[in-house]
């Protein structure tokens, strides 16, 4: 009895209605991998309402690409050929239908400058995914040391500086951050580079250049993603195995490191994939400040110039970026939930 028992007690109520005998044949794997098709289908759903917005947001600005890139002393003969070969003669949601039939194979369209938006992209979306990988990086090591530092004495010294900082640096916005460290570790001290330089294949000549605008971007996710690991350590803290321990004469350090911990990963886990999205949001502003080789720059010439084309390429690789992050924080949530019932 206790056998048939068992795999109904362990099944989510929403799939109460699925007979026993299914619920109990499948594995965990599979109910993971079924849930990652959902989502995959999900945000595939919301990224392609997206595109829509895009297209249709620029053609309500003013102008076109046409005329946002003629020259001086062209005809309205001229700009109107430019236009007709652009495609803007059409309708706008005849054109998304276009852009977005090519999208399966890679096909990101054509700028208004002539040129294929896959391979414009492709120069310049790598150094920002290296960009917001490094600050991710950080983020995660920061503010896990952080919140476990905290944990080890709650309501201590620590703990209430930690978690003061953590509110005060999440409210700073990157570019003032990154104003502060060009002012200080720059002009002051002349350690690290103010601006990037680039080598022959477009990418930052050295590492010292990729430091200051990482660091600009990790220090207000650093403050968001400490108060939500501390946060999640608290919770932790609270269940009757941790309290267990610490009967057990176990430090605080092995309490925290081996039970609190493990136990709060998977909220950490999604806390830094929210912050993935935010990341790349604010590489295009700081890579602006630094010069950086990153879409900052193509993405501000393609609005000036409403390059409906790269704009919808620059939406769509940095949506999908954030979509693989926060799949891989969901399966790993999962993964650590059934490791741990």
């Amino acid at each position: 009895m206790a056998d048939q028992l068992i795999p109904d007690l362990e099944e989510p109520t929403s799939l109460s209605a699925v007979p026993a005998e299914e619920r109990s044949a499948r594995s965990p794997v599979t109910r993971i991998a079924a849930r990652a098709g959902l989502v995959v289908l999900k945000r595939s759903v919301l990224l392609a309402t997206l595109l829509a917005v895009v297209f249709i947001g620029v053609e309500l600005l003013p102008g076109d690409a046409a005329s946002a890139t003629s020259e001086r002393g062209e005809s309205t003969a001229d700009v109107d050929r430019r236009r007709e070969t652009l495609g803007l003669d059409r309708p706008v949601l005849e054109r998304f239908w276009d852009w977005m039939s090519g999208l399966p194979t890679g096909d990101l369209g054509t700028s208004a400058q002539g040129e294929h938006v896959t391979g414009l992209l492709t120069s310049t979306f790598p150094n920002t995914l290296v960009l917001s990988g490094s600050a991710l990086l950080l983020t995660a090591a920061l503010s896990l040391s952080l919140a476990s530092g905290a944990a080890l004495r709650p309501g201590g010294r620590l703990d209430r500086i930690v978690t003061g900082m953590s509110t005060a640096v999440f409210a700073v916005p990157e570019f003032v951050v990154a104003v502060v460290l060009v002012l200080v570790l720059s002009l002051w001290t002349g350690w690290l580079p103010a601006v990037t330089l680039t080598d022959g294949d477009g990418s930052p000549a050295s590492w010292t250049m990729l430091v200051l605008p990482a660091l600009a971007l990790t220090v207000p996710q650093t403050g968001w993603n400490t108060r939500i690991a501390r946060a999640a350590l608290a919770d932790e803290a609270r269940a009757p195995y941790v309290e267990a321990a610490v009967l057990d004469g176990l430090s605080p350090r092995r309490v925290v490191l081996l039970h609190v911990l493990p136990g709060a990963l998977p909220t950490i886990a999604t806390g830094l994939a929210t912050s993935s999205g935010v990341l790349l949001g604010g590489a295009v502003a700081v890579e602006t400040i630094f010069n950086h080789p990153g879409i900052g720059a193509v993405l501000a010439s393609a609005v000036a110039d409403r390059d409906t084309p790269v704009i919808a390429g620059v939406t769509v690789l940095a949506g999908a970026a954030i979509s693989v992050v926060l799949l891989m924080a969901d399966l790993l949530r999962d993964l650590l939930t059934v490791g741990q019932r």
